[in-house]
């Protein structure tokens, strides 16, 4: 009797098994399938290329020479222009800086020909490419220091008391700092400071005699202005 009652308990705990275990496979598989989590929109990368507008002083170095006259020198003047320079990045810190501009300028003559006043005048076209590296790691303010090359070309020269000038074309270093405060990741305020080494030759006619000399130009360009990013 108690064998036969074991047996049914048994049964009837195998069968309740098998239902339970049937009830949750079905669960499992009426169970709905929770949908992908939609990706969030990629962020467009910002364009390489960038423009400056600045408000340019050109502040020369007032020194050069007549050869052959004694304490001869010279003296130039400064002016404010506007100025519009393009940026190309290579990488976050690496990028490339054209700087376009132009300006006119006086020569005067100083010490012994100090008697010559206003030697001439002259327009000044001294496109500077820079290679600059831009630190990162300030947030909103982006410094920068750059180093490169300048040509200057001389046009539109007037002698006055001299008879001819005429001021050569020349090559000049350049080098730079300055700093980007950006407002958002388009627009930004720049401040900016370059130093160009120019010291160009010229031929100059006084009094019906040819004459040669130097002028040590070296202008500090000191700017502030807009930035935009594209």
């Amino acid at each position: 009797m108690t064998m036969m009652w074991t047996r049914r308990i048994s049964a009837l705990a195998a069968t309740t098994a098998f239902l339970l275990i049937g009830q949750a496979a079905s669960a499992a598989d009426v169970s709905p399938v929770a949908e992908p989590t939609p990706e969030a929109p990629a962020v467009s990368a910002l364009s390489p290329w960038q423009i400056r507008v600045r408000g340019l002083g050109v502040i020369t170095n007032d020194e050069g020479k007549v050869n052959g006259v004694a304490n001869s020198d010279l003296s130039y003047s400064d002016s404010v222009i506007p100025e519009l320079d393009i940026t190309y990045y290579f990488t976050d810190n690496i990028a490339a800086e054209l700087i376009l501009g132009t300006t006119r300028a006086n020569v005067y003559g100083e010490d012994s020909i100090k008697s010559l006043g206003k030697i001439g005048s002259t327009w000044l076209l001294p496109p500077t490419l820079t290679l600059q590296y831009h630190f990162t790691d300030f947030g909103a303010f982006k410094p920068y220091v750059g180093a490169g090359i300048n040509y200057t070309m001389f046009y539109s020269q007037d002698a006055k008391s001299a008879d001819d000038l005429d001021i050569k074309n020349t090559f000049g270093a350049a080098v730079q700092v300055g700093f980007d405060y950006m407002v958002n990741d388009h627009w930004g305020l720049n401040f900016d400071v370059k130093k160009i080494f120019l010291k160009p030759d010229f031929d100059v006619t006084v009094g019906g005699t040819d004459l040669k000399g130097s002028a040590k130009l070296d202008p500090w360009l000191i700017g502030a202005g807009v930035t935009y990013r594209f």
